[in-house]
């Protein structure tokens, strides 16, 4: 299938908001990719379909996710927001038949991020951080310190994400934190 053939799929399946986002995603994550030699087809797929399942249900996402034989762990069942991502991970294989470990992983940890993250896996979580219509605070810093590495891009972001939970007493991703951590350890 082409960009195109996933365009039209996503596009009954999300509002206009949405869809923008996929699409500026998916092109932030191709100049990402060329940038950093990660796989650009792979980056504008996994772009494209980052929130494939955003705009679904919960009570449907969950089904999606038990349809997977994917166990949820107990901050996971508490964070629904995090769901999109693990039910869009399912769906792809299960709808759309793309079965490249690289790609599901990327949508699969495009939230929280995760220990041992492929060049594709941190390429689509800054793209998804970074894209043209992002305007959260401190998007503009978050831009420059991709543009120095993925690391530091990857940082700054979990940071920014782990802080905006403590501040509002929300449980945090374990793997937010062995990402964090490993990028720290292997500075």
């Amino acid at each position: 299938m082409t960009i195109e053939d996933y365009k039209s799929i996503i596009r009954p399946m999300m509002g206009e908001r949405r869809y923008n986002h996929c699409v500026n995603v998916s092109a932030e994550a191709v100049r990402l990719a060329e940038k950093y030699g990660a796989d650009v087809e792979k980056a504008a797929i996994a772009g494209i379909l980052h929130d494939i399942t955003k705009e679904v249900d919960f009570e449907k996402q969950l089904q999606i996710i038990q349809s997977g034989d994917i166990i949820l762990t107990d901050v996971e069942k508490k964070a629904k927001k995090l769901w999109h991502a693990i039910s869009g991970s399912v769906y792809i294989q299960k709808e759309l038949n793309i079965f490249d470990e690289d790609i599901i992983n990327a949508i699969r940890y495009h939230t929280t991020a995760r220990a041992g993250m492929s060049l594709l896996e941190k390429v689509i979580f800054l793209a998804d951080f970074t894209s043209a219509e992002r305007d959260y605070p401190d998007v503009d810093v978050i831009r420059a310190k991709t543009e120095i590495s993925l690391e530091e891009g990857m940082l700054y972001g979990i940071r920014f994400t782990l802080n905006k939970l403590l501040s509002i007493d929300g449980c945090l991703s374990i793997d937010a934190v062995e990402a964090y951590n490993e990028i720290l350890l292997n500075r």
